[in-house]
């Protein structure tokens, strides 16, 4: 399997997934960036994924189908929030790229409908979990998001996570004015600030390291978690 990021509109990822022949895309938010960096390296769309409904997420869909036919999978709870779903997945559900199977789990707290995809060693997670942050409470509870990061944080260390925004810096910022002694996000924070003034992305990053830096992610009760969050809210 083969993935690859496309920067797309201010700060998202849109990432294009290849395995066995087939590719999918992830998220995009710009179906002509998409497509056009498939084409570049030879490859034909033939499936979308979508985290939430959001349309940093889901606005290029009409491009991609129109140019590719490609098929439509995302969170049935959202169906009604965007164009175009073919294919409505709930928690536990499997959907296939090429030979790879991935998993549905539900993630909500962004969005009540959120989902991410699970692979074996990957997982694609949009607006849940980023590096050193989670994504805003716009439609969920604290206890929402709180749960969907402590299920996501049974994935092994070694699993790769795909988040969809550009953040990493403003989150180790934000949190090593939370926690100016930890070593760890100040390790972090060096190393993000390095990737960033080379012109790097910093994604995608792995379970492991989030598990030792992203405090909210460390956060071990809803009180605390939705304490960071609204700190989080309100850092400038």
């Amino acid at each position: 399997m083969e993935v690859v990021a496309v920067p797309a509109l201010s700060d998202n990822y849109i990432w294009l997934v290849h395995a066995d022949g087939h590719t999918a895309v992830v998220d995009p938010g710009d179906g002509d960036k998409a497509l056009q960096a498939a084409a570049a390296r030879g490859w034909t769309i033939d499936q979308i994924l979508i985290t939430h409904w959001h349309p940093d997420h889901t606005a290029g869909i009409p491009a991609v189908v129109a140019a590719t036919g490609a098929k439509v999978w995302g969170p049935e709870a959202e169906r009604d929030r965007f164009a175009g779903l073919d294919h409505g997945l709930t928690d536990g559900d499997r959907v296939m790229i090429g030979e790879e199977e991935a998993e549905v789990w539900a993630v909500p707290g962004h969005t009540l409908g959120h989902i991410a995809f699970v692979l074996s060693g990957r997982a694609f997670v949009g607006d849940t979990l980023f590096a050193g942050g989670c994504g805003r409470l716009f439609e969920g509870t604290p206890a929402q998001m709180h749960a969907s990061l402590k299920r996501l944080a049974t994935l092994p260390d070694e699993t790769i996570l795909y988040p969809a925004h550009e953040y990493s810096l403003s989150n180790y910022r934000f949190l090593a004015a939370e926690a100016p002694g930890d070593p760890e996000v100040t390790r972090r924070l060096r190393e993000i600030q390095a990737l960033r003034d080379s012109g790097e992305p910093t994604l995608p990053t792995t379970m492991g390291e989030e598990r030792r830096s992203n405090l909210f992610l460390r956060a071990e009760d809803e009180a605390s978690f939705a304490r960071l969050r609204a700190a989080k809210d309100s850092f400038r």
